[in-house]
């Protein structure tokens, strides 16, 4: 017995008649889709968990990152009201 009571052999004649209807070269098309549309799948989800340890990293970081730029600029006028 095969897969929920579908023998080898029926799974070969399913396999024969998909063939005889769609053609080699459409398949080959078809599985090659289904790939891409699992790797982008794939690919999101894991973007989607990077995105989430980003945001639980601390605000402070940000908010150190902001004061730096400021801090920069503040430089930035200085000197150049110094010239």
């Amino acid at each position: 017995m095969g897969l929920g009571g579908i023998s080898v052999t029926q799974l070969l004649i399913i396999l024969g008649i998909v063939i005889l209807v769609f053609g080699t070269k459409k398949l080959k098309n078809i599985g090659s889709d289904l790939g891409g549309a699992l790797k982008g799948f794939k690919n999101a989800m894991g973007e989607e968990d990077d995105k989430k340890s980003e945001d639980s990293k601390p605000q402070i970081e940000e908010e150190n990152d902001t004061f730096d730029v400021k801090a920069e600029k503040v430089e930035e006028t200085s000197d150049e009201k110094l010239s």
